[in-house]
């Protein structure tokens, strides 16, 4: 017999498949429950709404984002970057769900976490006091660096992570 904890991966992951296909808008529990083979009774045995679902499926880039950005310290940003892509790279699929329907993180409440670890990420590259044309090129190159882990995520991971990571050192001229 499956353990209730396997069988809610299982439901994580034909949603985020389904996610991904489709968008969350667009995609019912219903359909989630019929792909698994499973009751609809039997999801909601383990997500309340498609949102406590959708909550469960991005809620651990988001926490380990946020651990990212307040554990750091500033110092080496070629490895701040480096690290920050190995991240991204591993919740890519979580990325792409986000990027899909980016008003989700606003109907789940998790667009002000999304800003202050930027936030965070920018002050450990550039000090507290950047100027704008700094913070500018903060951006780009975080921005940047997700991009590329979206858009050549079928590449070698090692060719993207150097490509994007020098990519985002000659944009912050560091």
């Amino acid at each position: 017999m499956a353990r209730a904890s396997d069988t809610k991966m299982r439901i994580q992951a034909v949603a985020r498949e389904l996610f991904l296909e489709q968008g969350v808008q667009n995609t019912s529990l219903k359909q989630i429950s019929d792909r698994l083979g499973i009751t609809k009774p039997a999801l909601y045995y383990h997500f309340e709404s498609r949102d406590d679902l959708v909550r469960s499926i991005i809620q651990p880039l988001m926490d380990e984002l946020e651990t990212f950005a307040t554990e750091r310290e500033p110092g080496d940003e070629r490895q701040l970057l480096e690290d920050y892509f190995e991240l991204i790279w591993r919740h890519r699929e979580v990325f792409m769900v986000i990027l899909n329907t980016p008003a989700m993180l606003v109907e789940l409440d998790l667009m002000d976490k999304m800003w202050a670890w930027r936030k965070r990420l920018t002050t450990l590259l550039l000090g507290p006091t950047p100027s704008t044309a700094a913070q500018i090129h903060a951006t780009v190159a975080l921005g940047g660096i997700s991009d590329c882990v979206m858009e050549h995520a079928a590449l070698p991971f090692d060719e993207v992570k150097t490509a994007a990571v020098e990519a985002a050192l000659t944009v912050l001229a560091i």
